[in-house]
């Protein structure tokens, strides 16, 4: 059974996944109580599926990039309980979780993913299919809105958390006649779920032994 956590913004969500099916999942929005409520909310899922920590036999946690706090929490607790019983621990970007749920975008066009960076700041890459997964194409960005409109190259499809400022900035340049594809708050939503499934095929093309708990640091983005 993997355990997945992603504590990267105030979204916080975690889900068990078992190689074949997702067993459980939850994701809300804590704001800043990652600390008070991640252990909990861990043990509760645990018991409401029956499992126990040694049933956990590897994790993968969401290393960023995102809030310094919430992505220090979460992986200080997913390196605890991984080096505890040396579990492999996988590291995901939110980024990847992200993109990896926009099956319904134009598989033509290029997927720009966003997340929150604070003091209304966001973080931004383009995503572009080869075979049937999603990569990245270049690095990852910091700046506000307009630099990410004033960058992406039109016709494109975006995803990612997206707040009212962002929002009101995207229907804007869509009112201007740019080609913007927005996916659905469904889509948009962030889930430790489709995390899992990364992890999960990442520890069945590569040796466990390539993820050690040790090894794992956040990804924090700095304003240059």
């Amino acid at each position: 059974m993997l355990l997945a956590i992603d504590t990267a913004t105030p979204l916080l969500s975690l889900a068990l996944h078992d190689g074949d099916r997702l067993v459980a999942e939850c994701t809300f929005a804590v704001d800043r109580k990652h600390s008070a409520v991640l252990a909990p909310l861990i043990k509760q899922m645990l018991t409401q599926t029956d499992t126990t920590t040694s049933d956990i036999s590897s994790l993968a946690v969401s290393v960023g990039p995102g809030s310094y706090t919430g992505l220090r929490i979460g992986v200080a607790l997913a390196k605890g309980m991984a080096a505890a019983r040396d579990l492999a621990l996988v590291p995901v970007t939110t980024l990847d979780t992200i993109a990896a749920a926009s099956s319904a975008a134009n598989r033509s066009l290029p997927l720009i993913v966003t997340v929150p960076a604070g003091r209304s700041r966001i973080i931004w890459a383009i995503y572009r299919c080869e075979g049937d997964a999603r990569r990245i194409s270049g690095e990852m960005k910091l700046g506000s809105w307009d630099d990410l409109l004033a960058a992406c190259h039109v016709p494109c499809t975006l995803t990612g958390e997206i707040d009212k400022d962002g929002l009101q900035k995207v229907h804007m340049a869509r009112d201007a006649g740019e080609r913007i594809t927005l996916l659905s708050p469904a889509e948009r939503f962030r889930r430790a779920g489709y995390m899992a499934q990364i992890a999960w095929g990442r520890l069945r093309s590569d040796d466990d032994r390539l993820y050690p708990a040790d090894q794992v640091m956040p990804i924090y983005l700095k304003s240059p």
